[in-house]
């Protein structure tokens, strides 16, 4: 309704030449906008609406994007942020898991310091700050530096035209620097998680309990002291599940990447509240499945934990 509202002005405003017939708009005029947008119906009424024939805002069409609904939208952007948040969700664990073992085996040694320097150092530089650093850096934006990277986008013009081989390539270059600022963020938090997890459980009497009796310290650890350190990580697991859909609307916009963190960011710009109630319903959705999942990583990780 804003938007139309506002188009009327623009068009008044152009007419009349001047600004004060921009906010010349009749009352009969705005009446049948709330009529046309449901919204002289009381709030109860409004809400069944969105809830069961909207779909939960799904089936609304866009006010910014003619002729297409909320859902065909979301549904366009859903494999651009399906592949970075499942790329940068898995790297992220594959890389920190094994460096907070490490840390947590080597703790206080120079190995220890070195990379809670390089860890620390990651974590203060903001996201964004470092994804235009990178684009600066390596992306040709100047002759003085480097032209490896694309600067922008998913994937080059004549992406159809490469062949397979051409296509992988293309899509790696294109995602390697996005996927670089998504993990950057997370590497300090995960792997110090796992790194004092791990050292909380090495300092538990059943694990000198098995170093008495005769067992090696890496059988104490990989076969007893690993499975139970897994539990506070688990925490995190089910939260592939929103980031993969809303990912960074930060990073997005940096690199120009049209995923679903870019068009809610769209969505919030342009009032676009249809777009955006239904990200917001679909991230909600998921971030609820997300927490059963973890749920049920704790039952495959610990079986003492059940919810009968």
């Amino acid at each position: 309704m804003e938007q139309m509202v506002m188009k009327m002005r623009g068009m008044n405003s152009g007419e009349a030449g001047s600004t004060n017939a921009s906010s010349t708009i009749s009352e009969e005029y705005l009446e049948e906008l709330n009529v046309h947008f449901g919204f002289d119906k009381p709030l109860y009424q409004r809400y069944g609406k969105w809830l069961i024939v909207d779909k939960i805002g799904m089936k609304m069409d866009s006010y910014k994007f003619p002729n297409k609904t909320a859902w065909q939208l979301i549904k366009e952007r859903f494999p651009i942020s399906l592949i970075f948040g499942i790329t940068s969700f898995f790297l992220t664990y594959l890389i920190c898991i094994p460096l907070g073992i490490i840390k947590a085996v080597r703790n206080g040694r120079v190995f220890d310091f070195t990379s809670s320097i390089v860890v620390f150092s990651g974590y203060a530089i903001p996201a964004f700050a470092f994804g235009m650093v990178l684009k600066m850096l390596l992306c040709g934006t100047s002759d003085q530096f480097w032209d490896i990277f694309p600067i922008a986008g998913f994937y080059s013009d004549n992406f159809d035209t490469l062949p397979l081989i051409g296509k992988i390539k293309d899509i790696f270059t294109h995602m390697f620097l996005p996927v670089l600022c998504y993990m950057i963020g997370q590497f300090a938090v995960l792997t110090l998680l796992m790194k004092n997890s791990l050292l909380d459980e090495i300092g538990k009497d059943y694990i000198r309990t098995v170093i008495a009796k005769g067992g090696s310290f890496n059988r104490a650890i990989w076969g007893h002291a690993l499975r139970n350190s897994m539990i506070p990580i688990a925490t995190g697991f089910g939260s592939v599940l929103s980031i993969m859909f809303v990912g960074s609307v930060i990073i997005e916009k940096v690199f120009e990447i049209p995923g679903m963190g870019l068009l809610s960011l769209d969505a919030i710009v342009g009032r676009d509240y249809a777009v955006f109630m239904g990200i917001l319903s679909l991230t909600s959705i998921l971030t609820l499945l997300g927490n059963i999942l973890s749920d049920f990583c704790y039952i495959l990780i610990d079986p003492r934990i059940n919810f009968k």
